[in-house]
């Protein structure tokens, strides 16, 4: 039986030992069963570094009163089966010769059987032996996940490393702590708190590295030649890309080598490319070379590339010096190079190569915005960490400055924007100043908005960006007419009522930058199926054509347009594809964003639980990243559930401070859309005054917005608010404004007020039709509790009803259980649940085991099938 252990939930165990609570727990399990008189076999195999000999000094510190021996010939075993109870343990097994190995595992068999012996043994895996020790429990340990090594980190660095710093070394030990400890050991107190640079590349564990290479001395000549050639070719392609199989065997390679390094698990073949099965195995094949060897394999293979960059980055590999004309020709030809991720690797090789101190700075800056728009930002602060203390450097801020707009505070990110702005050559400033409004976009600085489009030059190369720069200080100057019409030249070919095909706008625009102003753009004018066919066009655009950093961003636009469209199952998909994409990218500023509108979805769903989650995590984020946009897209969702719960006073006192003037109001973009959630929870809890106060502001945006269901949400408030008497009139007129309109949301609502109204009022017979109305509305965009109210409101009006159809899979669990099942299903980590709930990863773990046992689910890809149809958890199939 083997057990893989490669996403084990991290773990703090006894000793030092990070991220390996399960093989503790089989290691404590087998001292246990030795205690108790019986007998075992635990085979642990992993490669080096990973903590094999740490697992045995563990199992020996708690053997307690059983004798532990180590012997070194295992004749010894059948004697040790009558000497009463024993632990033994056999570290690196595979460094026994093939004879002993066989006849240890020959007396494993019977002395499994015997007892009380307990046999813990380790071995490296791929190696000779390995196949030798098939029938015991074999635990395979797998590199210690992202927060295990976090936790390593900040032990061996008593918390001292800078942020950055401690992100590079990360990636580089790639889950590896032997080669963490020794990366960090190599580092001064300067590299290590980021006051100095940080060398390239780390120093550090050569001695692990030799280990790995001992696998690569076991090959033949011909197989270790083809093998540095091979890692070699490797320093052009972007990570994980593998090397050119063609090009190394033009580079002199034998194809018959390469056999024997496949039967030896260091490389693979798949499609015309090599990979190799380790990153570590790559890094010891170049690192172990000789100078020479590695140095004459980049000028053969520089020599056989076909395409001028790879050629230049092998010459630039193959350099001992700085070397101006080379540095030169290779960031010429990286600067038209497509590929954000290779122009980055290119880029960074020709600042090496630089001896000026300002034009090395220049490079190591643009390398480092390739790489954050390949959507590596811990590459691009590694590269910017290179430049050191370069004052006053334009470049540098502009990408620290977009770095934090996608993952740390608005206010710094539009800081350093605008200091890199008053820096770099107007050309170069425009970006930075854009990244400085949309900064205070998110903060809900509407006055800091203004500043930074104003401080734009006039854009006549580019009149899109001028009429949106121009529209957008309009309207937030109050001259929303003018605005609005400015605005309206960014739609011209996307359709809706900006389409009139005016030359220069949007629909000969492909780029995905420019297709998201042009979303912005329209959600502000109003013309919401514009800005969705926008968002649709940028994510397009972005997959096709990248840059990957902007993955996030186009579906959390898209996601949004479809949300105020009225599509809350599309929106949802997005937003949940978006989040993933945020998470991997490294971008918690948008995954903020993406959680509140996924809890604007769950609240029109009906999901009490999931709506809760995504905004306590929106504003988990939100907070102290000053991302007010979020944060008031998370309070409107959660008083949306208030209001579905029949708790309107609970709604109108989590509202008010949104929609009322004050420093506690919401987002200048969003605060009116939440206007008729308020106006609803006021009225029925007696507020009248404030309600009507909020539904004249609500009136005046109706009508500069080209939004039409304003319109229908504002007669609804008016019929809130109307004398009896007129109410009845006031809810027909509203529901007409419905019926030029898509969506069944909004309609039902209106429809479901409508009916109560009636039947408090004792018209019982006439309430039934708008009451079924908003049945059938609700059910046809799947908002459950909604419809459920509905149904309620039909019975307390006489119409027998049928009961909500029966209940989802999640319904036999705790509450708890059921808010675990759903992060889990949706894709969060463990320990990222932990965080949104508050509770430890233990307890998570407790829950999700229990969950797999009452659901008959043995995966979490199994739960997510199970959720998948399931209204409101936030799961979408992908079978």
């Amino acid at each position: 039986m083997t057990l893989s252990t490669s996403s084990v939930p991290s773990a703090l165990g006894p000793t030092g030992l990070y991220g390996r609570r399960q093989e503790i727990a089989a290691v404590e399990s087998l001292v246990g069963r030795v205690r108790d008189g019986h007998g075992g076999v635990l085979v642990l195999a992993a490669p080096p570094g990973l903590g094999r000999t740490a697992l045995v000094e563990h199992a020996r510190a708690i053997c307690g009163p059983v004798p532990s021996v180590q012997p070194t010939a295992p004749t010894l075993l059948t004697e040790l089966a009558h000497e009463g109870p024993q632990l033994v343990c056999i570290d690196d097994v595979h460094r026994w010769d093939a004879a002993s190995r066989g006849a240890l595992s020959a007396d494993l068999r019977h002395v499994s059987a015997s007892a009380p012996v307990a046999v813990f043994l380790t071995l490296a895996e791929h190696r000779t032996g390995a196949d030798e020790f098939a029938g015991p429990t074999t635990l395979r340990l797998g590199p210690l996940d992202d927060s295990a090594a976090a936790a390593l980190l900040d032990r061996l660095t008593g918390g001292a490393a800078d942020p950055v710093v401690g992100a590079w070394l990360l990636r580089e030990a790639v889950g590896n702590p032997r080669l963490l400890t020794a990366l960090v050991a190599a580092l001064t107190p300067g590299q290590l708190t980021g006051r100095t640079p940080l060398p390239d590349p780390l120093p550090g564990g050569e001695n692990l590295l030799g280990d790995y290479a001992l696998r690569i001395d076991e090959l033949p000549g011909a197989a270790r030649a083809l093998l540095l050639l091979a890692a070699a070719a490797g320093e052009h392609e972007p990570d994980g890309a593998g090397a050119d199989l063609a090009l190394v065997l033009r580079a002199g390679g034998d194809p018959a080598a390469l056999a024997p390094a496949e039967a030896a698990g260091i490389v693979v073949k798949a499609g015309g490319r090599i990979h190799f099965t380790h990153a570590l195995l790559r890094r010891a094949t170049l690192r172990r070379a000789p100078l020479a060897r590695r140095r004459a394999a980049h000028l053969r293979l520089a020599r056989v590339c076909r395409d001028r960059l790879p050629r230049l980055v092998q010459l630039a590999c193959a350099a001992d010096d700085h070397d101006a004309r080379l540095a030169g020709s290779l960031a010429a030809a990286a600067t038209a190079h497509p590929p954000h991720a290779e122009r980055s690797a290119a880029l960074a090789r020709a600042a090496a190569l630089t001896a000026d101190t300002e034009s090395r700075t220049d490079r190591l800056a643009e390398a480092a915005e390739a790489a954050r728009l390949a959507g590596d930002p811990v590459r691009a602060r590694a590269l910017l960490a290179q430049t050191g203390a370069v004052p006053a450097h334009g470049g540098v801020h502009r990408v620290r400055g977009l770095l934090a707009l996608a993952d740390g505070p608005a206010d710094d990110a539009r800081e350093s924007l605008l200091t890199a702005a008053a820096l770099l050559p107007p050309a170069r400033a425009r970006r930075a100043l854009i990244g400085a409004a949309e900064a205070a976009w998110a903060m809900g600085d509407a006055a800091a908005y203004r500043e930074a489009m104003t401080r734009l030059p006039a854009c006549d190369d580019d009149p899109m960006l001028e009429a949106y720069r121009a529209g957008m200080c309009a309207v937030l100057a109050g001259r929303s007419a003018e605005g609005h019409a400015l605005l309206r030249r960014c739609l011209d070919g996307l359709g809706g009522a900006g389409g009139s095909g005016r030359a220069g706008g949007v629909g000969q625009a492909s780029e995905p930058g420019e297709l998201l102003r042009a979303g912005a753009a329209a959600l502000v004018v109003g013309e919401v199926e514009t800005a969705c066919e926008a968002g649709a066009r940028a994510l397009a655009a972005v997959r096709t054509y990248g840059p990957e950093v902007l993955l996030p961003r186009a579906l959390e636009h898209l996601a949004y347009g479809e949300l105020r469209a009225g599509r809350h199952t599309s929106a949802r998909a997005h937003a949940l594809e978006g989040l993933r994409a945020a998470h991997r990218i490294g971008q918690p500023n948008v995954a903020a964003s993406l959680h509140a509108v996924l809890a604007l979805a769950a609240s029109v769903e009906g999901g009490a639980e999931p709506c809760a989650s995504h905004a306590a995590a929106a504003a988990a984020g939100a907070g102290p990243h000053g991302l007010t946009q979020a944060a008031t897209l998370a309070v409107w969702a959660v008083a949306r559930t208030e209001l579905a719960a029949g708790r309107p006073a609970d709604a109108a006192a989590r509202l008010a401070p949104l929609v009322a003037p004050g420093p506690r109001r919401g987002h200048f973009a969003v605060r009116m859309l939440a206007v008729p959630c308020f106006v609803e929870a006021a009225v029925q809890v007696g507020r009248t005054a404030e309600a009507r106060h909020a539904t004249t502001e609500f009136t005046r945006w109706t009508e500069a917005t080209a939004d039409r269901l304003a319109s229908a949400q504002l007669a609804r408030c008016r019929a809130l608010l109307c004398p009896p008497q007129q109410a009845a009139a006031a809810y027909e007129s509203a529901l007409a404004h419905h019926d030029r309109l898509p969506g069944e949301f909004e309609r039902g609502r209106t429809q479901l007020l409508y009916g109560q109204w009636l039947r408090r009022r004792r018209r019982t017979r006439e309430a039934r039709g708008p009451l079924r109305d908003a049945l059938v509305s609700f059910e046809r965009c799947g908002a459950r509790v909604w419809a459920d109210r509905s149904r309620a409101e039909l019975r307390a009006a006489g119409e027998a009803v049928a009961g909500r159809p029966r209940p989802g899979p999640l319904a036999t669990l705790t509450p708890q259980q059921q808010r675990i099942a759903r992060h889990v299903a949706e894709g969060a980590t463990n320990r990222e649940v932990a965080m949104r709930l508050s509770v430890s990863h233990r307890t998570v773990d407790h829950h999700l085991r229990n969950v797999f046992a009452a659901l008959g689910v043995r995966s979490r890809v199994e739960l997510s099938r199970l959720l998948a149809g399931e209204p409101g958890s936030g799961v979408v199939s992908v079978g």
